[in-house]
């Protein structure tokens, strides 16, 4: 399976321009021809918190058009990080997936909102996870904050996903927190991390990049820099079965010793 991974800054409050890049982005990573592409975090608003309900999407539009257009002229899947969405008087931080042929696969809403930076807010947290296949791989995806909270890794893991993506905005100052719990999540539930950050500044944080894939014995494959790039690399997805034969930790749950 080959991945290509889209690192861009995000300009804040400007969805036009946003779109406008990563239209762009996506169609010069086609050129490699991965079989997935990933993007980052809210990457068409950023979180412009207060106005979202004027500048988000409408139910999805108009990046459900525009991403599954460019999935289906470059016949490639695309985990399409994640944007802000209004539907009703909510607005949530949805991730669409979109299949070859530029149909949407599935959504995520993120679970966890930040209340130190007022998420809660303006946002209106997931209530479920779910996986999804492209090219017959099962697969789950959570978002930034998500993955501070192991139990929804583990959840999307049982439900049978073999690559985890993770598409974020994840600050200079916590870098280091970025890293090891990707390859945590990565060892622990025995599966490919797939995790894209953002680059540029908002507010007072920097975003540095430093998007990476971890594979399930918890190896880092490739790790960009703090510019903006597309990043490629390759994973072979009979290494999760053979991980999970040899320690086969989904089967030595005590479940029992988990129970509040």
């Amino acid at each position: 399976m080959k991945i290509a991974m889209i690192q861009v800054n995000i300009e804040f409050g400007n969805p036009e321009t946003n779109r406008k890049k990563m239209v762009e982005m996506i169609e010069k990573a086609a050129q490699g021809q991965p079989d997935i592409i990933v993007l980052p975090e809210m990457w068409n608003t950023s979180f412009s918190l207060k106005n979202l309900h004027e500048i988000a999407d409408k139910s999805g539009e108009p990046t459900k058009t525009i991403i599954g257009n460019l999935a289906k002229k470059y016949h490639i899947n695309i985990v399409a990080g994640s944007v802000a969405d209004v539907h009703g008087d909510l607005v949530h931080n949805r991730l669409y997936v979109f299949d070859r042929d530029g149909n949407v696969k599935s959504h995520y809403d993120k679970a966890h909102l930040i209340q130190q930076a007022r998420e809660h807010e303006f946002l209106t947290a997931g209530k479920s996870t779910e996986v999804f296949r492209l090219d017959e791989v099962i697969c789950g995806a959570i978002i930034c904050y998500d993955i501070r909270f192991p139990e929804l890794a583990r959840t999307v893991a049982l439900k049978g996903a073999k690559v985890l993506f993770i598409p974020a905005q994840w600050p200079e100052t916590r870098i280091e927190h970025w890293k090891a719990l990707v390859i945590a999540r990565a060892i622990e539930n025995q599966m490919y991390v797939v995790a894209v950050n953002r680059i540029g500044s908002e507010f007072k944080a920097d975003f540095p990049g430093k998007s990476l894939v971890v594979d399930p014995w918890g190896k880092i494959l490739v790790e960009s820099d703090d510019q903006e790039q597309i990043v490629h690399v390759e994973i072979d997805m009979d290494l999760v079965d053979r991980i999970r034969t040899k320690i086969p930790c989904f089967s030595d749950r005590n479940i029992e010793a988990y129970e509040l």
